[in-house]
């Protein structure tokens, strides 16, 4: 079994979303800043997390993603299964035909199939709570960022000068006055 990137990259990914959890929605491009990840490889894989409602997306100013349930609640199996990540290590793919369609499994098939049982158990066990508090132990600091709003909060006053005619008549007479 090999965990490629798409897997990594989602864990990793996960991880900084649940630990900026309480400061509301994070944007992909601060995590792709942040964990150098692409931003469109990123918007792939919440696109997988976010149909397996492990993530929920807030649109507009301030939008982002946010976590669709606790952290406690997702296991490092469901983040790896929502991107599609195969987690198997034979090498028929659970097919029990290694050695061919007509020979059937191989030799050491039930090896592979207990560790791919094994692993399964083992990243069912650990959560994403238990990922970000290892990290917080270590000593991550999660700066606060100011949320960036596109509208100001206290309206702008300034006064506006009208240099065009208000009227037909006004018109007519800038025209006349020619």
């Amino acid at each position: 079994m090999r965990l490629t990137t798409k897997g990594r990259f989602a864990v990793t990914a996960m991880i900084d979303l649940a630990l900026r959890e309480n400061s509301g929605p994070v944007a992909l491009a601060a995590i792709s800043q942040r964990q150098q990840i692409s931003l469109s490889y990123l918007e792939q894989l919440f696109g997988k997390l976010r149909r397996h409602e492990l993530v929920e997306s807030t649109r507009g100013p301030g939008g982002g993603y946010s976590l669709g349930r606790k952290s406690d609640e997702i296991t490092v199996a469901d983040i790896i299964v929502a991107v599609d990540e195969p987690i198997d290590a034979t090498g028929c793919g659970g097919k029990e035909n290694c050695m061919g369609e007509d020979t059937g499994k191989c030799i050491t098939h039930e090896l592979w199939t207990a560790l791919n049982a094994k692993m399964i158990e083992y990243l069912d066990s650990v959560s994403l709570k238990k990922l970000v508090d290892d990290q917080v132990a270590k000593g991550v600091v999660i700066e606060d960022a100011p949320i960036k709003r596109a509208i100001s909060s206290t309206p702008v006053v300034k006064p506006i000068r009208i240099t065009a005619p208000n009227s037909v008549f006004a018109l007519g007479n800038s025209f006349a006055k020619q």
